[in-house]
């Protein structure tokens, strides 16, 4: 039986599935501003974003966390970050605050 390594967030709350790993990463750095590409984020994540990150700022821009449901948000949420997307440069900016 594989061991499910989960990081924890705040108050206690973990983050888990298949974005983990673009948390971690928005986590460790300690620039207060970040820029990745899309394209440095699927890198990341191993697998492409959905479409709506294409598509729709809201994707991004939308202030949740849903429990019992990982999504891309909690990523960047979790590690206290907001997203800023600017689709056709295909850029997102991670702002810490």
């Amino acid at each position: 039986m594989l061991k499910r390594e989960l990081t924890p967030g705040p108050q206690g709350r973990v983050m888990s599935g298949p974005y983990r790993v673009l948390f971690e990463y928005l986590e460790k750095r300690y620039a207060d501003r970040l820029v990745l590409t899309f394209g440095q984020i699927e890198d990341l994540l191993g697998s492409a974003l959905p479409a709506g990150a294409y598509a729709d700022d809201e994707w991004w821009t939308e202030a949740r966390v849903d429990i019992g449901h990982p999504m891309c948000s909690d990523s960047w949420l979790l590690a206290h970050r907001s997203a800023r997307p600017n689709r056709p440069a295909r850029i997102v900016v991670f702002t810490r605050g």
